[in-house]
This record gives structure tokens, sequence and C-alpha cells, in this order.
């Protein structure tokens, strides 16, 4: 097991995760979260893989993915929009990542919901509908959450 970067690091790493967490929806990239806090690219991606277990571009589009199913289950805005507002350029893209990540289209994710009841804890919402990483998800309809 590689050994984890020291606590100063992960510090940084903790800000580059946060700016991430409260920026998703504006134009991030791997070189101006490093500017941020003085590191390389290369090794801004190195340490945050060592320590979250992915890259910091793929923490931002599960992110953005994340924001998404959250819009999409109040069915006020219209995918378009949803695309939008959590930071993609392109709708192509948005719904084939979000296709990847949860399994099923924006527009089917909207029609059907997930499996959300009202009053359900916080904690439990966000472990039900919480993306599935590196294509894990069953493309034939049935993931929903």
């Amino acid at each position: 097991m590689p050994k984890l970067p020291d606590l100063d690091t992960i510090a940084l790493l903790r800000q580059v995760r946060d700016r991430m967490d409260r920026y998703f929806a504006e134009p991030l990239d791997v070189d101006s979260l490093a500017a941020h806090v003085h590191m390389s690219a290369g090794h801004l991606t190195r340490q945050f893989k060592r320590v979250y277990g992915e890259s910091p571009y793929q923490y931002l589009m599960t992110r953005r993915i994340e924001r998404s199913m959250a819009l999409l289950r109040r069915r006020d805005l219209t995918v378009t929009e949803v695309c939008f507002a959590v930071g993609y350029q392109s709708l192509g893209t948005f719904s084939t990542r979000f296709t990847e990540l949860v399994g099923v289209s924006p527009s089917t994710y909207r029609e059907q919901g997930a499996s959300v009841r009202p009053g359900m804890l916080p904690c439990i919402v966000k472990q039900v509908t919480k993306p599935i990483r590196n294509r894990e998800a069953p493309h034939d309809g049935t993931a929903i959450g």
C-alpha cells in the first residue's frame, strides 16, 4: 500500500476537495485547482488519487452528477437546465456521464425518480442516491438511485 502524504499535504488536498464541493458548477480545471494550493497539476492528481481513491476530475464529475440527481428529483427543471446548472457545457457529455454513473439517462431518472421517500434521513438519501463509479451501474434500466 502506498504511503499517504504528510498532514500538510492532506490539508491542501482537503482545500481542493472543498473548493470542488463549493464551486462544482463553475468552470474548474486541475491546473487552476493545483495553482490554488501551489502544486503542479500532476502532483495534485497523484496525491489526490492516493488519498481519495479517484482523480480530482473524477471527483468533480461525481459531485456534479450527485447534484444533478437532486435537481432532477425536484422535477421543476428540464434536463437541459439541470445540465447547465451543475456546470456541464454539453448536454451530450452530461447525458453520457450521467448514464455511466447512474445506469439510466437523466430523462429516465427524472421521470422515474429515485427510491427516496418523504421523511427519509439525509444520510440515507445520500447513500441511496450515490452514483456508482467505474461504469458499474447496470444499463438495463433497473438502477435508479
